[in-house]
């Protein structure tokens, strides 16, 4: 039962994941989850045993393309009028929960010739026989293993990219005495990988399909002794159940609200810190709204953005700009009305942003030049022996430099004007700048 698994420290953001992710599915918006982690730390575990947490759905009565009745997308049901849908009926059915094994082929993912239908001998009929996706419709897709998927059946990857790229996504069905069947699909994916394990990181084998997941979770081994006896002691069905966790709130999330001054921080965040999809932003958006809801709140707060962004945005971006973005929305978080004010003057601000972010961006490189610079020139080698205090003698500037005579960090050196101001040498006499026969020049 998932409601009797043991939550610790390691895998608390799974659990958040999928409560999001199942909001979302409530809503009729698929919201792709992947958990990436150690062997044995229980991912594949959470993630079926989350079956039981997806609401039911109606169907047209028989239909195996789980048609809406509102809406009927399947080659049997679409061209009906409303009389001959309420002829066939409506039923209530569990919310589809399939899985696409390793040894899948494209036929059983994506659909084949249905050969019961092509050998009947009294009306024998080239029909579609619908694969897992079709199946699951409005429902989900569990991928254990994504990465060595994504290495293995590349054909497969390129199927989940139509799925995972629209919402709803697309499925196209090409087979011999078939017409080409090009059918919408309303599937939430979610998956599993050990990263560590060949062929990697499901980001090193299909960086398109890594980015088609809404959030990643890091899941983590358990780090308190008491977690660990509380799994042992479930397992011999011994000890005290585990705490029972609120069922995700369900309804659309579309109807929380999100300021403008809000969305402005957000498109901030992606011009700023340099995110490379859109769908960064749309899925922190999206997020944020299913974290909203699930507080039982109307309007997204910078607090919903920064919970959610390191679950949405982790497998976007490295830890420096995760760790940036985090404390821009700290000091983002203000009023509605302040945010009003910072969208009304966003325009204004879109050059002094841009500015800013490029003297970070050429102070960051030349710092990383200096430091490589400092370590191939090696502490006290190849260099004149440093002056005491400032330079004036010739020797190198001590400013900047650490252990009293090392080389000066040129981005810490006080730059001083001279007493006078320089003059062009047209303009001074030839002996001022002409050294005499004894050698002496000038001043």
């Amino acid at each position: 039962m998932y409601s009797k698994l043991i939550r610790h420290s390691g895998n608390k953001d799974l659990f958040r994941a999928v409560s999001l992710s199942v909001a979302a599915l409530s809503s009729r918006h698929p919201f792709h989850l992947h958990a990436e982690g150690l062997r044995g730390t229980g991912k594949t575990t959470i993630l079926r045993a989350a079956a039981q947490l997806l609401p039911p759905i109606v169907r047209v009565r028989g239909c195996i393309y789980n048609c809406d009745p509102a809406r009927p997308h399947c080659p049997e049901h679409r061209g009906l009028d409303a009389a001959a849908l309420a002829k066939i009926g409506t039923e209530v059915v569990p919310c589809p929960f399939l899985e696409i094994s390793q040894s899948a082929k494209v036929g059983t993912v994506l659909g084949s010739i249905d050969l019961s239908r092509l050998v009947d001998s009294s009306r024998p009929a080239a029909a579609l026989l619908p694969g897992t996706i079709l199946q699951a419709h409005r429902g989900v897709v569990f991928i254990d293993e994504i990465n060595r998927l994504a290495d293995t059946g590349p054909e497969l990857a390129d199927a989940l990219l139509d799925v995972m790229g629209t919402k709803p996504g697309r499925v196209q069905v090409e087979e011999t005495g078939l017409p080409v069947v090009e059918m919408p699909v309303e599937v939430t994916v979610w998956a599993a990988s050990n990263p560590d394990e060949e062929p990697g990181a499901l980001a090193q084998v299909r960086k398109q399909l890594a980015d088609r997941f809404d959030m990643v979770v890091t899941m983590g081994r358990p780090s308190e002794y008491r977690s660990v006896m509380a799994i042992l002691a479930q397992r011999e069905g011994e000890g005290a159940p585990a705490a029972e966790e609120a069922a995700p709130r369900l309804g659309d999330f579309r109807s929380v609200a999100v300021d403008e001054g809000l969305r402005g921080i957000l498109a901030a965040i992606f011009i700023d810190f340099g995110l490379e999809s859109l769908r960064a932003v749309e899925g922190l958006e999206t997020a944020a709204r299913l974290a909203a809801m699930q507080a039982g709140r109307t309007q997204v707060l910078s607090e919903d953005v920064a919970q959610v962004a390191p679950i949405v945005l982790g497998h976007r971006t490295d830890n420096a700009t995760l760790s940036g973005i985090l404390k821009h929305l700290q000091t983002a978080g203000r009023s509605p009305d302040t945010w009003n004010q910072t969208a009304d003057s966003g325009d204004r601000q879109d050059g002094s942003r841009a500015e800013a972010a490029e003297t970070g961006r050429t102070r960051s490189r030349l710092e990383r030049w200096w430091s490589e610079f400092k370590r191939r020139m090696g502490s006290g080698r190849n260099r004149p022996e440093a002056s005491k205090g400032t330079s004036g003698g010739g020797g190198w500037p001590s400013g900047g430099s650490s252990g009293g005579g090392g080389i000066a960090d040129p981005m810490n050196v006080d730059i001083v004007a001279p007493p006078r101001a320089a003059v062009p040498l047209a303009e001074l006499p030839v002996e001022k700048y002409v050294g005499g026969e004894d050698g002496s020049r000038h001043a």
